[in-house]
């Protein structure tokens, strides 16, 4: 089913958008989501009909709507046996319990005990070992012989990846499964009869984890979660093992996707490129653009509406599930004027958007994220300023994940 055809689904939905599990060109899809106004009916990979929010003060209405829960229970589809057990995004539909999945008091305690653990201090002080792995990685970028390379594989991916292991007490023998099983998790494209053995085994890495550091704890962010307390409330095992694995996932694929983005959008528009290398904006400005203008998290699954909830013209209806298309939102004309389709670092109000979400339920690790981007982007192009894209933009692939923003590789020339 694509956009503009005529049919109707459950609920009266006319002509839902039908979002592409190979992602192809997510910029239309994305305009065309816009388009169909705030609330667009909507159809994920799999035939699950979903309503999204499009447009960003919609968005941070709803996302602050005490109506909009993250219960599944209520979730008319749910309740009907109309979702299937191996249906491929089910590990975002009905994750294990975490702050991501509770809402009310069960949210803010959860949410306390791990800002115990994951403070400002703690992010800060990750300063100067992103700095030493980036500077790492690069040293081995430079020692190579030929002067084409897959940014993404030698730098993108291993350095928030390396990071949240030292963040989370991991170790580097676990990093290629690990890498391997939550690309199984993210895409629409993973088979039936791997779904559940995916996030078993996920589940399983992170559960040894928390076991470890139990029995030998020592200074990193699992270690911390275990002996988090308030007023002699803990976390149990089964929190700690969902956080962990929400936090590795969330963790490293959205940096990824905010390096490789910045890179690939300071390559299309080498006019912003030269402001930043010339001292005329900042590193955090190409942050932030890239976030709107790019976002790593092009959707994010799910809110379910406990009664009839008005969204501009329309009704998202009782019991019926939502999205927030980010990747949409970002580019809201409404919100960041007429040229919210250009890529422009000079903009005013940068931080306006909300790309790491908003409310109760907004993005703990954003901070991190922020500071891997703005370390590892001034050091990869301090070391090669003459970086740019080996091939054409329109030749780059984005990876089956309705989720995320993400390449398959990133082609890249080192320059002089």
């Amino acid at each position: 089913m694509t956009a503009g055809t005529e049919t109707t689904t459950p609920g009266g939905r006319q002509n839902p958008i039908a979002l592409d599990p190979f992602v192809s060109d997510l910029d239309a899809e994305s305009a065309a989501l816009r388009a169909a106004g705030p609330l667009a009916a909507v159809e994920l990979p799999g035939g699950v009909p979903v309503w999204a929010v499009t447009h960003h003060a919609e968005a941070k209405k709803l996302l602050t709507d005490p109506r909009l829960v993250k219960d599944i229970n209520v979730w008319g589809a749910w309740q009907r046996g109309e979702i299937a057990a191996d249906w491929p995004l089910i590990g975002l539909a009905n994750p294990p319990r975490s702050m991501l999945t509770v809402d009310g008091a069960d949210h803010r305690r959860l949410r306390t005990l791990v800002a115990q653990a994951l403070t400002p201090r703690r992010v800060e002080q990750m300063r100067e070992r992103i700095t030493e792995l980036a500077e790492g990685l690069l040293d081995d970028m430079a020692a190579r012989q030929d002067g084409t390379i897959d940014l993404k594989a030698v730098f993108a991916y291993p350095l928030p990846m390396y990071v949240i292991a030292d963040l989370m007490g991991l170790t580097k023998e676990q990093l290629p499964r690990l890498k391997e099983l939550f690309e199984k998790f993210f895409s629409t494209q993973t088979p039936p009869d791997e779904v559940i053995a995916t996030l078993t085994e996920l589940a399983r890495i992170m559960a040894e984890t928390v076991a470890r550091k139990r029995e030998n704890p020592g200074d990193d962010l699992t270690s911390a979660l275990v002996q988090a307390s308030e007023n002699g409330d803990r976390l149990t095992d089964e929190e700690i093992v969902s956080t962990l694995q929400l936090m590795v996932a969330a963790g490293h694929e959205t940096t990824i996707s905010l390096i490789v983005n910045a890179v690939v959008n300071l390559s299309r528009h080498p006019e912003q490129r030269e402001l930043v290398l010339s001292g005329k904006a900042k590193w955090a400005a190409v942050v932030e653009e890239t976030l709107r203008y790019a976002t790593p998290t092009s959707h994010v699954l799910f809110r379910f509406a406990t009664e009839d909830v008005p969204v501009g013209d329309k009704v998202l209806p009782a019991g019926d599930a939502l999205i927030v298309s980010y990747a949409a939102i970002g580019r809201d004309e409404q919100a960041h004027g007429p040229t919210a389709d250009d890529f422009d670092i000079t903009r005013e109000s940068p931080n306006r958007h909300i790309s790491f979400g908003h409310g109760p339920h907004v993005c703990p690790g954003a901070a991190l994220s922020r500071l891997e981007a703005g370390v590892a982007l001034p050091a990869l192009y301090a070391r090669f300023p003459g970086l740019d894209l080996a091939v054409p933009a329109s030749e780059l692939r984005n990876k089956p994940v309705v989720t995320q923003n993400d390449l398959y590789e990133l082609p890249v020339r080192l320059g002089g």
